[in-house]
């Protein structure tokens, strides 16, 4: 993988509920964490909410429970299905394709930024056939780090030398958003995922999409915007 040529704009991409919707795999493997705990299954429908932020946070919601001994068991039982099955229990965001061939096509570096474990990140991305669109996949560490959002993209515009002036990121829930703020960087939400139109612009999202096919327009207006001399 090569860094961003200095002055290369650059699009950093979200991965669940953004380019792909993993709710079938992610959902049944937290069922079958907090089943295989002893705790009750809740319906599938009732999970959506947990989906985008990182399972470290998500768990001690889910039970409820600031223990950290129960909250690694219930994160090493679900990524033991999600491993296994849960990755591939996903499907691609119809359309999304096209958007990533114009972006690509026009010149812009693109990037996966995901909460996701890295080596399911790339697994994934490989397995869509993604991968020749993107010239890096970025995600966190079995340890937690860059879990966060904040961090992974501080962690990636260091690692692939961008500029923040000059790079948007794109996502589904306000960790994206807030995520990218801290390193100055606009954010493009998407309706097609886990968040809501309310819960982006609450967040500061710079624009939002309601189809893939608006990305492209929307992402050469928000650099265009953020390179304009002032």
């Amino acid at each position: 993988m090569m860094p961003a040529i200095p002055g290369q704009t650059a699009v950093l991409f979200d991965l669940d509920g953004t380019l792909t919707d993993p709710f079938v795999g992610i959902s049944r493997s937290m069922q079958h964490a907090l089943a295989t705990l002893g705790y009750p299954s809740p319906e599938a429908a009732s999970l959506r909410s947990y989906i985008g932020p990182p399972l470290q946070v998500t768990f001690p919601k889910l039970l409820a429970s600031d223990d950290r001994a129960l909250n690694d068991e219930a994160l090493r039982l679900y990524r033991q299905r999600y491993a296994d099955v849960g990755k591939l229990e996903n499907v691609l965001i119809d359309g999304i394709v096209d958007a990533l061939e114009i972006l690509a096509g026009q010149g812009h570096y693109l990037c996966v930024a995901t909460s996701k474990l890295e080596t399911y990140s790339v697994e994934i991305v490989e397995h869509f056939g993604l991968s020749r669109f993107f010239r890096a996949v970025h995600g966190s560490g079995l340890d937690g780090r860059n879990a966060d959002k904040g961090e992974l993209i501080g962690h990636i515009i260091e690692t692939e030398r961008l500029d923040p002036a000059n790079t948007i990121m794109i996502g589904d829930r306000l960790h994206d958003v807030v995520g990218a703020a801290r390193h100055g960087i606009r954010a493009i939400g998407v309706l097609w995922g886990f968040g809501d139109r309310e819960e982006l612009d609450n967040a500061g999202a710079a624009a939002i999409a309601e189809r893939p096919s608006a990305l492209p327009e929307l992402v050469s207006g928000q650099l265009s915007d953020t390179t304009a001399p002032a």
